[in-house]
């Protein structure tokens, strides 16, 4: 049997048979959205047509408009009481879910971190612990330290400025500078 690969079988259907289909789909669907879309406007509006009665303002004097006025404040006030506490379940809840497909990809993945603990193992413990029996002898590892041996810095001498003036000047003086 040879390794090589096979030809790709040729489609049945043309590239331009499968464009035109594929367009043809795309508008269906575009109009399947729409329909959808104005369905979901009629619903709302025979929803909100049965829940809330139409209001009558004609004929009606000051006094009785503000009450009808303060009535569908306290009506507002409770709808936002409530659409506050679905938005705050809401938010639990997709915490919750968030949380939940964490664990879960944390379960599926191959890799699995274990919790570790905190071990306090003196040097002498942790060389048995990986050498195991061989390690029968205790090791001073201080001992084999080397000491760092800090240099003593090169104090300069002061000496008076004054005496040396003389031994400075001219050329000889810059030729002690520059040899030392």
């Amino acid at each position: 049997m040879s390794d090589a690969p096979q030809p790709k079988p040729k489609p049945k259907i043309t590239s331009a048979r499968r464009l035109g289909l594929k367009m043809r789909l795309l508008s269906t669907a575009m109009e399947m959205l729409m329909v959808e879309k104005q369905d979901k406007e009629k619903e709302r509006e025979q929803v909100l047509n049965e829940r809330i009665p139409p209001i009558n303002i004609s004929g009606l004097s000051v006094q009785e408009l503000q009450k009808l006025c303060k009535d569908l404040h306290l009506k507002i006030d409770v709808i936002d009481e409530e659409r506050y506490d679905i938005d705050v379940k809401v938010a639990k809840n997709d915490k919750e879910i968030q949380e939940m497909n964490q664990k879960i990809y944390e379960m599926k993945s191959k890799l699995k971190r274990p919790t570790l603990k905190r071990v306090k193992l003196s040097a002498e413990q942790l060389l048995s612990v990986l050498l195991g029996s061989k390690h029968t002898k205790s090791i001073d590892f201080k001992a084999n330290l080397k000491t760092a041996k800090k240099e003593e810095e090169k104090k300069e001498e002061v000496t008076d400025w004054r005496k040396n003036v003389e031994a400075m000047t001219g050329m000889e003086g810059r030729k002690k500078l520059f040899n030392a």
